[in-house]
């Protein structure tokens, strides 16, 4: 049953929240993912509660229940967390997938949030490495499609450097109206990636002292692997590893596994089965 907490603006945040166990997790979402149109996170948050732990998985803010409140930034996302943190008694560990794991980045440096935080889980976060940002183009462009009202041109704009199968299977599919609902929050996620080329990593994020693990795929694009190399770089304790996903999703019992032995301090705990299949896809 859908659960409302308040966020610091007056915003409601729209969580499910399983198990009752002594280690806690929040999951922080991708972009265009919410819960009742991500059923991987859904299913990875009743995993780790059969695991025994505490689980929030929320709908980002403008994003299925959730309200929205303007203008946008990136702080009101945070403080988002934080109201969760609250929920689970004041600190918890997050899992960020792709540009969900820059805005958990964002949280463990965000004074008075990031002390709550225990652990940082990050799968496959898209971040341009030092030196290569575009001076805030993309944030430009989406920012003016979205006030243009085509909110088909946003996705695709969002998605013009993914394969073109992915988007070509996101117009084609029964979801693509549902994208469109939310395409304005695409720009959401690009303002929580921008940020990041503001200033050097080992200085924006000298804070988050937490244990890190940065997750790639041992199948994925190629600006996974060198984003995740540089944030181990430059995170006082921080290290990549590479996990059995491809095509940026993971199978949800993967998922779990890693995310219980590293919670819990037991990974050499996880095992979990080879893929039989493909797994399920996430934009």
């Amino acid at each position: 049953m859908t659960e409302f907490v308040t966020s610091a603006d007056g915003t409601r945040i729209a969580y499910d929240r399983l198990g009752s166990g002594a280690h806690a997790i929040v999951l922080v979402g991708s972009a265009m993912n919410y819960r009742a149109f991500d059923p991987t996170t859904a299913h990875i948050a009743t995993l780790l509660a059969d695991q025994g732990f505490s689980v929030i998985n929320y709908d980002r803010r403008g994003r299925g229940e959730s309200g929205d409140t303007l203008p946008y930034a990136v702080e009101r996302e945070v403080d988002d967390i934080a109201a969760l943190l609250d929920v689970l008694g004041g600190s918890a560990a997050l899992y960020g997938n792709s540009s969900g794991g820059a805005l958990a980045l964002w949280a463990a440096a965000t004074p008075g949030v990031g002390e709550r935080i225990t652990k940082l889980a990050l799968f496959e976060v898209p971040l341009t490495l030092e030196g290569q940002g575009d001076d805030g183009l993309e944030l430009r462009t989406i920012t003016e499609l979205v006030e243009s009202g085509d909110r088909g041109a946003v996705v695709e704009y969002f998605m013009r450097n993914m394969p073109p199968q992915w988007l070509e299977g996101a117009k084609n599919s029964p979801a693509w109206p549902d994208m469109l609902v939310i395409a304005h929050t695409l720009a959401y996620d690009v303002a929580v990636l921008d940020k990041a080329d503001r200033a050097p990593w080992a200085e924006q994020w000298a804070s988050v002292t937490q244990p890190v693990i940065a997750m790639v795929g041992a199948e994925t694009q190629p600006i996974f692997p060198p984003a995740a190399a540089a944030l181990a770089e430059a995170l006082p304790d921080a290290r990549s590893i590479e996990i059995d996903a491809a095509n940026h999703s993971v199978r949800p019992e993967v998922m779990a596994a890693i995310l219980g032995g590293f919670i819990s301090g037991h990974e050499e705990l996880a095992t979990f089965p080879e893929y039989p299949d493909e797994p399920e896809q996430q934009v």
